[in-house]
């Protein structure tokens, strides 16, 4: 990765967080929760506009609901706008009902784990998670920070911006003390998953100026290169509690899935549903991996594969949605098979949908987009 595109990248997301939310969120037209097994779909949009306990969110825009992670009893966590700022919410079970968190103004939520803690960032970067079912607010007390991803001790690690650079960090279970992870030796490293042994995977540079994928050991001890699979870039975007990492890289001009063995062993290449591109951004315990792929045709389309990254699948030829419902893009995958899912419109384009995600790829990923501070 360039300086200049770095530059390009810090840009657009300092942009996204403080003026854009809305117009990232309007380019996913719908959040769902597809049931691979049972094949039924729950729209979480839905579930949004109909409000929690207190009642509904009349004013929200159905467009700028941003869904984003998924725990094991299918609460689903992401962001709304409500007027000018966006609010942070989870859901019950199996995307059922819906909490706001109403503490902080201006927050985004990244991640909750399965006994429904959440954690995010708010406006000014101030990174924050929650206790139990979203109960208290705790933050890190780390300037210009933000929580990619949070495991069932509610260790939770993000980035943090330095003199140093933008520098990943782990916390201790229940989020008690802070601690640097380092590099590849270069300046800047980015987390965006958490094992519930505190194995951290993420991006950092290197040496030679490129963005690899990394891994750490449990407790985020030692970081450890990933390599790629014959390009300069790789990022590591999920893993699993074997040491199952998924991610992308890049070799010959196109962008393609990869996972991992445990323990970050030998990367592979997830291939697509027949085009040039594809992507992957969760991972479940059965090592089954969620992410979008291109199509034959050029169509950007969500995708789920069995177990330990065997057989991609189109999530389109699975289910059946409403007339007109394509669903781009497979955020997040549990353990029950439950996956969560963007969707557009049949007749908005794909490039609108690129350009509205900002930098789908290596700048935008699954509930990281928050992750990257200026």
């Amino acid at each position: 990765m360039t300086a200049n595109h770095c530059l390009k990248i810090c840009s657009l997301v300092l942009a996204a967080l403080y003026f854009g939310f809305a117009s990232i969120s309007s380019a996913s037209a719908g959040n769902y929760l597809i049931d691979t097994n049972s094949r039924a779909w729950t729209n979480v949009d839905l579930a949004v506009l109909g409000g929690d306990v207190g009642g509904g969110f009349p004013n929200v825009d159905i467009s700028n609901v941003y869904a984003v992670d998924i725990n094991n009893a299918g609460q689903v966590t992401g962001s709304f706008t409500r007027g000018p700022a966006p609010v942070g919410f989870f859901t019950g079970p199996n995307g059922a009902g819906v909490t706001t968190i109403e503490d902080i103004w201006w927050n985004w939520l990244s991640a909750i784990n399965n006994i429904g803690q959440v954690a995010g960032q708010s406006r000014f970067g101030s990174a924050f998670f929650t206790g139990p079912n979203g109960v208290g607010i705790t933050h890190t007390g780390l300037d210009f920070s933000a929580i990619a991803d949070i495991n069932d001790s509610g260790q939770v690690t993000g980035s943090y911006f330095s003199s140093s650079g933008f520098r990943s960090f782990i916390t201790g279970p229940g989020g008690v003390g802070v601690r640097d992870l380092g590099t590849l030796g270069g300046r800047d490293s980015f987390p965006n998953a958490i094992n519930n042994a505190g194995q951290v995977a993420g991006e950092s540079e290197t040496a030679d100026f490129h963005h690899h994928a990394f891994i750490t050991g449990p407790d985020g001890v030692g970081i450890r290169d990933l390599g790629t699979l014959g390009g300069d870039l790789s990022s590591a975007h999920d893993i699993n509690d074997t040491g199952e990492v998924v991610g992308s890289f890049t070799a010959g001009g196109a962008q393609h899935a990869f996972i991992t063995g445990p323990n970050g062993m030998e990367m592979r290449d997830l291939g697509t549903l027949g085009g040039h591109e594809s992507f992957a951004d969760g991972i479940n315990n059965a090592g089954q991996v969620a992410g979008w792929a291109e199509t034959a045709t050029g169509a950007m389309h969500a995708f789920i594969t069995g177990p330990h990254g065997v057989g991609m699948i189109d999530l389109n030829s699975l289910v059946s949605l409403p007339a007109g419902v394509i669903l781009t893009s497979a955020v997040a995958i549990n353990d029950h098979g439950q996956v969560l899912v963007h969707a557009i419109p049949e007749p908005q384009t794909y490039a609108l949908m690129l350009a509205g995600l900002g930098l789908v790829g290596f700048a935008a990923r699954r509930k990281k987009i928050e992750n990257r501070l200026v």
